[in-house]
């Protein structure tokens, strides 16, 4: 941890003018009303999606990136000659390194080997640097590793992502969530429903919605392989699995963002259902969704056809997270599918 001089607080002054300078240059991102059969809105009931895949890193985790990077230089982590080091399976990576560049910092991304080559290559280009492991498990230790032995700082967005965001306000995804939908037929969502990798953005809009005292419930869906759901259900930090298949969400083990206390319920999706609802989703849109995004629609649709059996109107709110031209050989690719086992011709809740 370097001295702070009057020189590093003048870096670090300039390093985050530059972070909130780019967030002044972002427009929000898109809340769509999203094309379901007339009967589902005669009854009273619509879908929306965030569109997180406009920031400029192309996904959600820029608002991570933006939160963690503040975080650390606000604590005095971050200085002149860091080396960033992150553990990822990607997408945070991607927009860690924009950020690495923005305030001219090295950046070290630590990911399984089976990280899409369209992410390796966005890292690259934002001037990263790729550290490869054999699974999901082995990056925690790994990202330690290289920011001990070059004298760098692990950004950690496991442990940090819940608390680097301010989840009362400040423009986070749950304010801009209903500050878009206040003009709606249903401007309070009764459900909002959201996947987790390290859990922050669940945690941010669950402390939200407790916060403002809305009534609205927050679901997470959770891929095949992942601990969170079996670690909610029990109420343990100690659930593990084998992890997840599906890229960017799902974890080994409970991650230490993921609060449990603000979820008012869980779903298990099945891999298969979220990459035919993926490609299902980037049909009803005209363009390609990835895969986070079937998972999070698929487990939209389910709290849909519970609505309807129970007779309840409103509205309900998921995430598009990234684009699907990250995946064109990997989950657009039915012989890749096939290598993994993976098999997507199931049924989709199309109520």
């Amino acid at each position: 941890m370097p001295i702070l001089t009057s020189a590093h607080r003048a870096w670090i002054d300039e390093a985050v003018r530059r972070v909130e300078a780019d967030s002044n240059r972002s427009a929000d991102t898109h809340l769509h009303l999203f094309p379901l059969p007339p009967a589902v809105a005669e009854a009273g009931i619509a879908l929306y999606l965030k569109d997180e895949s406009v920031h400029p890193t192309g996904s959600l985790k820029h608002r991570l990136a933006r939160s963690l990077f503040l975080y650390a230089l606000c604590n005095g982590w971050l200085h002149s000659g860091s080396t960033v080091v992150e553990a990822s399976s990607g997408s945070t990576a991607v927009s860690e390194a924009y950020f690495a560049r923005l305030i001219g910092l090295p950046f070290v991304a630590v990911m399984p080997r089976s990280t899409s080559p369209a992410k390796i290559k966005l890292i690259e280009w934002y001037g990263g640097t790729c550290a490869f492991v054999d699974s999901a498990g082995q990056v925690y230790d790994e990202a330690r590793r290289i920011a001990a032995s070059t004298g760098g700082h692990y950004m950690d967005q496991f442990t940090y992502a819940e608390r680097a965001t301010d989840w009362r306000g400040n423009n986070n995804i749950a304010e801009s969530i209903f500050s878009q939908m206040a003009a709606e037929e249903h401007p309070i969502p009764a459900w909002i429903v959201v996947s987790a990798g390290t859990g922050g953005t669940s945690a941010t809009i669950g402390r939200y919605l407790h916060y403002c005292r809305h009534s609205t419930k927050l679901m997470v869906a959770d891929p095949e392989g992942s601990a969170f759901l079996d670690g909610w259900a029990a109420d343990t930090s100690d659930a593990t699995g084998p992890g997840s298949r599906i890229e960017g969400i799902g974890r080994p083990r409970i991650e230490p963002s993921f609060v449990g206390g603000v979820v008012d319920d869980m779903l298990r999706v099945p891999d298969g259902a979220s990459v035919a609802t993926m490609r299902w989703v980037s049909e009803q849109l005209g363009r390609p969704v990835g895969p986070s995004t079937g998972t999070n629609v698929w487990a939209a649709m389910t709290v849909i056809e519970r609505m309807i059996a129970a007779g309840e109107t409103g509205s309900v709110v998921t995430l598009l997270c990234d684009g699907g031209e990250r995946y064109a050989t990997s989950y657009y690719d039915d012989a890749w599918l096939a290598q993994q086992g993976i098999d997507p011709r199931v049924a989709i809740p199309r109520v």
